[in-house]
């Protein structure tokens, strides 16, 4: 019988499609600092679950999950100049980037993270692969003609005599709608793009001083001449059930037209300078506390801010692309091509090049594994393959606005589709998660609520026991509030922590299962695995598990996956429960009982393997069987279909548990 004819028998309803082969990746964190919480459990562990789901579902030589270190750009040449200045580093700015990245590295190991490479942008092999594949990519743009040159004004700090880099100037941001008061040169910590000279209230951090603005010229990507086909991509986006709403909406709040809010103060003095600015469209909104003007043309948009500011009219700008700038004049970063003779050395800005860093992350690993330099093409550039792109929802301005527009301006054809074609880089599948809060609060390093090292945690959780609580928070739908007790004030001793309580399934529920199953066979049936096939109703209840959690997969839906077995677990936990303490129990019977039993445990098993790999692959060592258990291609198979005859299991020692509660957990309980 065929594979294909296998599955049709084995699946009757209609199953989602994965690809032939995958990319996952994760947003790379800054190399000025140790992982927080917020990038391991508001995004890289959600990155680590689907690509382990992927690696089961459709084979790990399939997939490539990749990540890395950022290792270039203002804030971390700046992090280190103060840690310098205040003697608490010692060594050269790329020393400093190595020693975070190697902490990094070992964090996401601790957390079982399990990228095919992290790598560095900046450092090693990866940084060689990374320079040159920039190199390739901007010239390409450049030779298609998607650049412009531009001058534009960059703050300069007068008492210090020096230009001023993106994080060496603070303002407030003016962006309608932003509460930011973290501007930096010409982007907010949310993610908003303008104009630098748009800077409310800019403050030098070298000197406290207001800067001066003088003129800078720089390369930048025509984004806006894409407005038009991102808008196509958002309408097929909007038809897709795994894309998130959260993802083509906020998209689409930047594929307006150019306004200008201006307060209602300055009205009068607005009608007097209209006829001096570029044709607009004067919207009146009655109730508001401002009105809008709209053009057609950022040009346009751009003149009538120069007026307005000229005239003392005080005005923010709404959501709009913006002109994409991928070079400027900071020394740390990858060198930008020279496009003129005897133009300025740049270095590219780093928003930009990590971008395209996966793509050279890829090349790399692909090298390491003995591949041709262009085999990454197959992953990043077949209609067979898809990019899945795992981020937070601050950072869809980037990856899906410049990155994909930049994408399709690679097509070698003049005519760009959104439908790219294959051979092209292909469109990714943006998987944008919410905000995750700290105690109710939003947390930033760079902000006010500081929140807790990812290492930290471990101090007081398992990594399965955080694995299992942030998959479960439904990130995907909303912005969710972290509340682990250990770190909240306003906690009684009476409460009961949400963390581990999320964690009981495994370390109470599931945990009693397999204990129960391994010593009632080492006892009864000296450790040999029953060879009986699992009954009718415990297949079926397997398959509606299994279809169920397969489909909210591949919807990004985790806390929905959650959902699912945290039922399937629950009921076999009590069917064990009856099964295994009826009277008079004959052989068969308990031959029977414990097949169905180790067929529930297989089931959950391979369900949890992507959401909780340590307790999971401790299963499989005491099973003794190979890889060939997690593979979806035999997934309803009994654990006897990968043994030989009379296996049997590894002994279980007693009390042994695969899934356990941090040891302060217990301290905790015996105070109380």
């Amino acid at each position: 019988m065929s594979n294909d004819a296998k599955k049709q028998k084995t699946f009757e309803i209609p199953r989602p499609e994965f690809p032939k082969r995958a990319v996952v990746t994760g947003g790379m964190p800054y190399g000025n600092k140790e992982l927080h919480f917020g990038h391991v459990g508001g995004m890289l562990v959600f990155a680590d679950t689907y690509a382990r789901f992927l690696r089961d579902r459709i084979g790990k030589d399939n997939v490539i999950f990749v990540s890395g270190t950022d290792c270039y750009g203002s804030p971390i040449a700046e992090g280190w100049r103060k840690k310098v200045a205040d003697g608490e580093f010692e060594g050269s700015l790329e020393d400093f980037v190595n020693s975070n990245h190697e902490k990094q590295k070992a964090t996401l190991e601790k957390y079982r993270i399990s990228p095919n490479l992290f790598a560095a942008s900046g450092l090693g092999r990866s940084k060689e692969i990374h320079s040159e594949y920039t190199q390739e990519f901007l010239q390409s743009l450049f030779d298609k003609g998607q650049l412009d040159k531009i001058s534009t004004m960059q703050f300069f700090d007068e008492k210090a005599g020096v230009f001023l880099n993106g994080r060496q100037v603070v303002g407030k941001c003016p962006v309608e709608g932003c509460n930011s008061e973290k501007g930096y040169a010409d982007e907010c910590d949310l993610g908003h793009q303008y104009m630098p000279e748009n800077l409310l209230n800019p403050v030098s951090t070298l000197t406290g001083e207001t800067p001066v603005m003088k003129p800078v010229v720089n390369w930048y990507f025509k984004l806006r001449d894409y407005e038009k086909l991102l808008q196509e991509w958002v309408s097929d986006m909007q038809k897709r059930k795994e894309v998130r709403p959260v993802v083509w909406k906020t998209i689409s709040e930047f594929l307006k037209p150019p306004v200008i809010y201006i307060k209602r103060e300055f009205e009068e003095k607005y009608f007097g300078l209209k006829e001096k600015m570029p044709e607009h469209n004067y919207i009146e909104e009655a109730k508001k506390p401002s009105f809008t003007i709209e053009f057609t043309t950022l040009s346009d948009c751009d003149e009538a801010c120069r007026i307005l500011t000229e005239n003392g009219i005080r005005y923010r700008t709404g959501k709009t692309l913006v002109p994409f700038r991928l070079t400027g004049n900071i020394e740390w970063g990858v060198p930008a091509p020279e496009f003129e003779e005897n133009s300025e050395k740049l270095t590219v800005w780093v928003w930009p090049e990590s971008l395209w860093a996966p793509i050279s992350f890829t090349q790399t690993y692909l090298e390491q594994c003995g591949h041709q330099k262009d085999e990454w093409k197959d992953y990043w550039c077949s209609k067979e393959s898809k990019v899945y792109q795992f981020i937070g929802q601050d950072n869809i301005y980037f990856y899906g606005i410049a990155e994909p527009a930049m994408w399709l301006a690679q097509q070698s054809s003049q005519e760009k589709t959104a439908d790219v074609p294959d051979g092209e880089l292909q469109l990714p599948v943006i998987v944008a998660n919410h905000h995750i809060l700290f105690l109710d609060k939003k947390a930033s390093s760079s902000g006010n609520v500081k929140p807790p090292m990812a290492d930290d945690l471990l101090n007081f959780y398992t990594p399965e026991q955080l694995r299992m609580h942030w998959l479960g928070l439904g990130l995907g739908q909303r912005s969710v509030s972290f509340m682990p007790k250990p770190y909240n004030p306003d906690a009684k001793p009476e409460d009961s922590d949400p963390v581990v309580k999320d964690g009981l399934l495994l370390s109470n529920v599931y945990n009693r299962m397999i204990r129960t199953a391994f010593y009632t066979t080492q006892k009864e049936l000296d450790g040999i695995l029953p060879d009986v096939m699992p009954e009718d109703k415990v297949l079926a209840d397997a398959k509606k598990a299994v279809l169920e959690y397969e489909r909210h997969m591949s919807k990004f839906a985790f806390h929905q996956c959650t959902y699912v077995l945290d039922s399937y677990i629950r009921n076999a936990s009590k069917y064990m429960a009856k099964a295994l303490h009826e009277e008079n129990q004959s052989k068969e019977m308990l031959n029977q009982a414990l097949s169905n039993l180790f067929y529930m445990i297989r089931i959950a098993g391979i369900l949890l393997h992507p959401m909780a790999p340590i307790g999971t692959e401790k299963l499989q060592e005491y099973l003794q069987v190979d890889d060939r258990i997690w593979s979806w291609d035999t997934i309803f198979e009994p654990i006897s279909y990968f043994t030989e005859k009379n296996h049997k299991l590894k002994f279980l020692p007693p009390r042994t548990d695969f899934f356990t509660r941090h040891e302060s957990q217990f301290a905790s309980a015996e105070e109380n």
